[in-house]
């Protein structure tokens, strides 16, 4: 399993939107339970500024080469490591030797 080693700049925001499964019933009244073995998968959107050509291809290879699809080990600013997939990044080239990479890395359980 690959491990994805670079750190993100600040600002970072973590997204959160638990599994609940609610059911409601006469007169107002709502039941709500959470739904799976893991029900809050966490959401990061990262940001990388300020990198040289050379750090721009590697974190840029490291994502194509998962392609979306395949997961890999990193360990957010504020948490324990975990798999994560990446199935959405942009990069802007700022000027010479100095790019900016956007991404949005989404938490996933597997073996």
């Amino acid at each position: 399993m690959a491990t994805f080693t670079y750190t993100p700049s600040f600002t970072a925001s973590e997204e959160s939107q638990p599994r609940v499964r609610t059911t409601q019933f006469g007169d107002g009244y709502s039941q709500r339970l959470r739904y799976g073995l893991n029900t809050d998968p966490k959401s990061w959107r990262l940001t990388f500024q300020n990198r040289s050509n050379t750090e721009r291809d590697n974190i840029l290879t490291f994502l194509e080469a998962r392609g979306g699809a395949e997961s890999f080990d990193w360990t957010p600013p504020r948490g324990s490591a975990g798999k994560y997939i990446c199935q959405q990044w942009n990069m802007e080239m700022v000027v010479y030797n100095n790019n900016t990479i956007t991404a949005t890395f989404i938490e996933v359980f597997e073996p």
